[in-house]
């Protein structure tokens, strides 16, 4: 063969190579690829960028992943009984789950909302709603523990909740469900004539982060969504989405999507503040729970029975609507603080509201007639702009601090990222499937975070493993840094993640507590030396006062209990250092384990149901001699 066929032979080949090269590379581009490993590997020993907190959903509690990573580094029990931490088991934890209704161990936990200071994220409190029984807890981010919750009266699902003012003075949650308020036996049809809905103000101390009902405001009769409170120019104001103007009662599906347009409720929540003030606000009998952690770290309930009512067609100027298009899910503020997005579910458009508009519309008085004694702001007058054409169902925006927002598109499975001011769609990325919230750290403050934007999906089909007929739900995590949106990873999530909310680690990981002085521990059952442990007997009560560190329990013999004695085991963790929790389980124990942290005391009660010699361990890894921490209780009849 000659040298120039050897020479074009060859150079074929490398022509060859390069093409399938380029090929593979456009390939895994065009799949989200390319350089996405790198810049979502954390390395061994290295920590994520951000924590995100994601709700449970039907699980009732939150979970909590780092980014970049997507890996899942904690549950965090709320709502929900967990026996894996002894939360809602322990007779320190129980009261946390009192209601009007009783013991409830469950609930639907949709919107964290971390606390802020100016409008900006702090790191000190992470709070969260229960829909189902109407509640709100408060996690402390120094241990992500919850130690608060308050239960909500006059309101049937708290679906608008926990928003947050900007300087946490308050949290706001709104009914989803209207009510008769008080409640009473009335007819279902009777909904345009007997019910009606509460949005409420919950005070924060600014110190300690203890929660108090303020005041409620009666508003009519609609279903209440999602919120945000105004920033800047909006500050002093909520903005709550709406639906169901047509005050259906039944097949809502069809009947509450009959108008062309729904409501943005504007609540001016300054004003409300004068007016309880001014003692214009009227006491109504109410029935609810306040439930804290005490100074001693043991649960608290409160029974409250009264609460402050502003009716809003008794003081103009407390509440407006804005129409908005028909059936909107989402209501968020720009960072400017003069924008207000809806998200029409069933709309093919996104409206823009201007707030500067809205008051001087106010101003001159330019309203569309009202809707049961609240004025309707005429839609042509506080329109800032409609972003044409973004996909079929939006539900949700967040921004990125650099002039854009990123919207939810649920029926065509995308995000939408569009421009403020000139209202144009400038990209957009496909979901895996059915997106409902998104999430940019940071999206809802005054100067976001940017970088990512996480999709919080509903349906994963075929993107992981089949597990049955109950698929994981997925967030996707999706780089916004440069001009197109750009598919980094997706990973599974616990519950259904309905949303999320995310800061930089160094608002709190080095705030996290990593000391116990055993001399902090109050609880009126904690013992501070293994001298002090002991086994006190009262009628057929009996108090086990027990101490656990590497790798014992004192007592571990221990005699002298009968068959239907009440046994209460105080569990007091002698270890100071912040890794180092003991767990305490005993064999027949129809409640859960103990997981005790360090320095503190946990309380379990046992039954013994007959007699024999009953064995107990540390359930939770502590040292090589783990599997020798054990002991016996001998139960004679």
């Amino acid at each position: 063969m000659q040298k120039k066929q050897i020479t074009i032979i060859i150079g074929a080949i490398g022509l060859l190579l390069l093409l399938l090269v380029v090929g593979c590379a456009q390939k895994q581009e065009a799949g989200g690829f390319g350089d996405a490993p790198a810049k979502v590997y954390v390395a061994p020993g290295s920590y994520d960028e951000f924590y995100a907190f994601m709700s449970g959903g039907f699980s009732g509690q939150v979970s909590v992943y780092g980014l970049p990573s997507g890996r899942l580094f904690r549950v965090i029990p709320v709502f929900s009984q967990d026996p894996e931490k002894g939360y809602g088991y322990s007779e320190e934890t129980k009261p946390l789950m009192m209601t009007s209704h009783g013991f409830i161990p469950w609930d639907d936990a949709h919107h964290p909302q971390l606390s802020v200071t100016d409008g900006q994220t702090d790191g000190r409190w992470l709070f969260i709603n229960g829909n189902n029984t109407p509640r709100i807890a408060r996690i402390d981010l120094t241990t992500f523990e919850t130690v608060e919750t308050i239960e909500i009266p006059n309101s049937g699902g708290n679906h608008g909740s926990p928003y947050l003012t900007p300087n946490t003075e308050y949290v706001v949650a709104s009914t989803r469900f209207s009510v008769p308020i008080p409640q009473k036996d009335v007819p279902i049809s009777s909904y345009k004539e007997n019910f009606k809905g509460t949005i409420s103000y919950i005070k924060v101390d600014s110190a300690t982060g203890r929660m108090n009902l303020a005041f409620q405001i009666l508003v009519p009769g609609i279903n209440y969504d999602l919120s945000r409170a105004g920033k800047g120019p909006s500050h002093g104001w909520s903005f709550f989405s709406s639906y169901n103007s047509e005050q259906a009662n039944t097949q809502l599906e069809v009947n509450a999507s009959q108008n062309d347009k729904d409501f943005i409720a504007a609540v001016n929540w300054k004003l409300a503040e004068e007016l309880v003030a001014q003692g214009k606000g009227q006491a109504w009998p109410a029935n609810y729970f306040h439930n804290y952690m005490d100074a001693a770290d043991v649960g608290k309930s409160e029974t409250m029975n009264s609460v402050t009512i502003l009716n809003a067609k008794e003081h103009p100027g407390l509440v407006y609507y804005i129409p908005t298009p028909k059936s909107p899910h989402g209501c968020d503020v720009d960072p400017s603080g003069e924008y207000i997005v809806a998200g029409g579910k069933l709309a093919a458009l996104i409206p823009v509201h201007s707030f500067s508009k809205f008051k001087t519309a106010i101003e001159n008085k330019e309203f569309d007639g009202e809707f049961d004694g609240i004025p309707i702001v005429k839609y042509e007058s506080v329109l800032a702009g409609e972003v044409k054409e973004p996909g079929l169902g939006p539900l949700h925006t967040e921004f990125d601090g650099q002039g854009f927002g990123y919207t939810s598109m649920f029926l065509s499975s995308e995000i939408v990222k569009w421009k403020l001011g000139t209202w144009e769609v400038v990209d957009r990325i496909p979901t895996y499937y059915s997106i409902g919230h998104l999430m940019i750290p940071g999206g809802d403050t005054k100067q976001p975070y940017g970088k990512y934007v996480v999709a919080l999906n509903k349906i994963t089909k075929d993107r992981y493993l089949p597990t049955g007929p109950e698929l994981t739900q997925s967030a996707q995590l999706i780089d916004i840094t440069g001009d197109k949106m750009k598919l980094l990873l997706d990973f599974p999530t616990i519950g259904e993640p309905h949303y999320a909310q995310a800061c930089p680690t160094t608002l709190i990981k080095d705030k996290s507590k990593r000391w116990y002085p055993i001399e902090e521990n109050h609880n009126p059952f904690a013992i501070k030396a293994e001298g002090e442990a002991r086994v006190e007997r009262d009628g057929k009560t009996v108090h086990v006062y027990m101490s656990t560190i590497r790798t014992h329990f004192a007592p571990d013999n221990i005699e002298g209990i009968k068959v239907g004695d009440k046994v209460y085991f105080h569990v007091t963790n002698l270890e100071q250092d912040w890794d180092v929790p003991h767990g305490f389980s005993v064999f027949g124990a129809n409640n859960s384990e103990l997981l005790v942290m360090p320095g503190q005391t946990r309380t379990i009660l046992w039954e013994p149901k007959q007699a024999g010699v009953i064995p107990f361990y540390c359930t939770d890894f502590c040292s090589a001699l783990h599997q020798e921490m054990q002991g016996w209780i001998r139960v004679s009849s």
